[in-house]
């Protein structure tokens, strides 16, 4: 399988760089870019040669989200190698989400950071760094999940990655979850590590945009969704129409500073906020549908 490698360089406010280096790599997660590494003044994607779309690409590099930081780019032919296996070969160190889990690969077993108040586990098979729990919008989205308490309820998860919050939301006790994802790498792998944290005969992955919401009967009690501002805004009425009556909404995957776009576009479809997290300069929101 063929790759693109490309340069991503950063021009932004100092102190800025590790800010706008997570945002690039989010958002070119999403257009099909499967591994990122830091470079000293931004970052380097590999993506499949197939997968390439230089439009979205150029879109991304016009309209990038953080003010006062340019975005330019060159694309080269990237040296053949599997590219997974790379990133399977190092790993992530375990990441504690405080009173919550322990989130771990099959390398880095955390049974010496397991306490009273954290037991859960929560193993993903690392072959890609977003989605592995390392970001701040992935730990704020579990951390609300398990204040959320979903034993008995049935979880949708939109944008599933490689997992995570759906399994999540099974080791906390729902009673089902389904996950759906654009990119058919990431609903393969989502299926994989439910596998591997034996919770997937209650998980289903479907590949597709939120248009396959259309084919799955039923509503949801909990929605969640870690995802880019756009993407949030354009599929939020498709949310809200599989929420439950009380059903809750999670979102994250966005700056706090876009906080109030999402809550009056949330107003609009008669949700209702009812928390709110921050991280640094991410933030997450909870709310509520009207019984």
């Amino acid at each position: 399988m063929k790759y693109y490698k490309v340069t991503f360089t950063i021009e932004t406010d100092e102190g800025s760089l590790q800010c706008a280096r997570d945002v690039l790599s989010a958002m070119a997660g999403e257009a099909g870019f499967e591994s990122f590494e830091d470079s000293d003044n931004g970052v380097v994607g590999y993506v499949q040669q197939e997968l390439f779309d230089r439009n979205a690409i150029d879109e991304l590099a016009a309209n990038f989200p953080l003010p006062h930081t340019t975005i330019s780019f060159q694309t080269s032919e990237a040296e053949y190698k599997d590219w997974n296996e790379e990133w399977e070969k190092g790993g992530f160190d375990p990441i504690v989400v405080e009173g919550c889990c322990v989130i771990h690969d099959g390398r880095h077993l955390p049974e010496d950071m397991l306490d009273g108040d954290v037991t859960t586990t929560i193993e993903i098979d690392a072959r890609q760094a977003f989605g592995t729990g390392t970001h701040a919008t992935t730990q704020m989205m579990v951390r609300a999940l398990a204040g959320l308490r979903p034993v008995g309820l049935r979880v949708l998860d939109c944008g599933t990655g490689t997992g995570i919050l759906s399994i999540a939301a099974l080791k906390f006790g729902a009673s089902e979850a389904v996950g759906y994802d654009i990119d058919e790498w990431s609903v393969d792998n989502a299926r994989h590590n439910a596998v591997i944290n034996r919770v997937d005969a209650r998980f289903t992955s479907l590949q597709g945009d939120a248009s396959v919401l259309d084919g799955i009967e039923g509503t949801f009690d909990v929605v969640m969704a870690n995802i880019n501002r756009n993407i949030l805004l354009a599929d939020m009425a498709s949310f809200e129409r599989k929420m439950s009556a009380g059903g809750r909404l999670l979102l994250s995957g966005f700056y706090t500073a876009d906080t109030p776009l999402l809550t009056d576009k949330a107003q609009s479809l008669g949700l209702s906020l009812t928390d709110s997290w921050q991280n640094e300069d991410w933030a997450c929101l909870a709310f509520t549908k009207k019984g």
